[in-house]
């Protein structure tokens, strides 16, 4: 049998080359569309839309249009070249579009290259002016939206659909809500984590859907991604509907696996990405692995750790550790902190093992394993029995089987 290949990076994947006897699953997200198709199928969807009508009918000639972009949107410049293209055509003037991004949460942030939007605008959340009162939370404390939001005749909201193992469900990047809001909410979605995990994740979904319903958001743009920074799925209609329509289309992030292996190799969807993906990573290629199996990452993880995470390595126990942080009141602690939670909640008794740019030095320093070269891989799948390969882990979660 062919070895299989483990991009993680650098110019030469991994071969995993397992020794007859050993069951071996490759796990891969679903393909994306070809390059040159992108642009039709985004078309497509935003001609042939879930309940609503078409986008061209959703504004008229003068109207002011806000396309607020939400997360690590695979072929972005494509997606929101087909957006203006169709809102042009619709008499929409492409200096009464404004294409607005938002910097990622530190400790939410999701794993993804992106690319570079032209014409487009950073909303900077630290700038109280450039937001505007959107609601009330139901404690009565006011809640704030970027104001270029508020301020446009129509909203277009432009959101991937991606997993989050250590959530246990979908990923929050694709949202309105906490990715346009103040800095200060932004950092209390974080602060609400760190301190209760995934208890209340249901209700900061509801403040996202509440939120979009206040501004009046009717179109929305979801997109799907495949393997390798592709474009899998694009579902244009209501906020509700195209979250739907792209969870059951993002189903080939959600493989079957018996939890059974005893190692489970994984990468991410972006080799450099810092701790939240590596988190992620971890959590799905748990769901793979027996309670006391290993997970190794393969990435390009330069980041160092943050003392949070550092001191719970060394011994520190968990619960002070993070009730320390969210008394400092200092966000860095904090999403470090929520990082450190989930993380120890995703891989439990296993033994992690590291393939990164970080040196020896500091990964032992974590009490995690270091593998100084992609040969220390092929070893470690060498002698397992049974081995699960997870290509881009931080955008899967795996489903349990038996």
């Amino acid at each position: 049998m062919k070895p299989i290949l483990l991009p993680y990076g650098r110019p030469e994947p991994i071969p995993i080359d397992t020794p007859a006897g050993t069951k071996t699953v490759f796990l891969r997200g679903p393909a994306g569309v070809a390059a040159g198709d992108v642009g039709q199928r985004l078309r497509r969807a935003l001609d042939t839309p879930l309940v609503v009508p078409p986008l061209e009918r959703h504004v008229v000639a003068g109207d002011r249009v806000a396309v607020a972009l939400s997360g690590p949107v695979p072929c972005a410049a494509v997606v929101v070249a087909a957006v203006r293209e169709r809102l042009e055509q619709a008499g929409v003037s492409p200096s009464d579009t404004i294409v607005l991004r938002a910097p990622p949460i530190a400790g939410l942030e999701g794993s993804g290259r992106g690319d570079e939007i032209p014409g487009s605008v950073s909303f900077d959340p630290g700038h109280e002016s450039e937001t505007a009162y959107i609601a009330a939370d139901p404690d009565g404390n006011a809640l704030h939206l970027a104001r270029v939001l508020v301020d446009a005749d129509v909203v277009v909201t432009v959101g991937v659909t991606t997993w989050d193992a250590a959530l246990g469900g979908p990923a929050l990047d694709g949202d309105l809500w906490p990715t346009f809001a103040r800095r200060e909410s932004r950092e209390g979605v974080v602060r609400r984590l760190a301190r209760s995990g995934r208890r209340g994740l249901e209700a900061l979904r509801e403040r996202s859907r509440e939120i979009g319903w206040q501004l009046g958001v009717m179109a929305s743009l979801r997109v799907v991604p495949g393997h390798d920074d592709s474009l899998h799925a694009a579902l244009f209609g209501t906020p509700s509907s195209a979250a739907e329509g792209a969870l059951a289309r993002a189903r080939g992030w959600r493989p079957r696996v018996s939890g059974r292996a005893d190692l489970a190799l994984a990468s991410l969807s972006d080799p450099a990405g810092g701790w939240t993906p590596v988190v992620r990573a971890v959590a799905a290629a748990a769901r793979a692995v027996r309670p006391d199996g290993t997970v190794c990452l393969a990435s390009r993880l330069a980041d160092p750790p943050g003392p949070v995470l550092l001191r719970w390595r060394q011994g520190a126990a968990l619960v002070p550790l993070v009730s320390e942080a969210l008394r400092s009141g200092d966000p860095a602690l904090v999403a470090d902190a929520c990082i450190t939670r989930f993380l120890a909640r995703a891989l439990g008794e296993r033994r992690l093992v590291l393939l990164s740019d970080l040196d020896g030095e500091s990964v032992e320093e974590l009490d995690f394993g270091h593998a100084a070269d992609p040969q220390a891989i092929e070893r470690l799948a060498s002698r397992a029995r049974e081995l699960v390969v997870l290509h881009e882990a931080d955008r899967m979660h795996p489903r349990r089987i038996g």
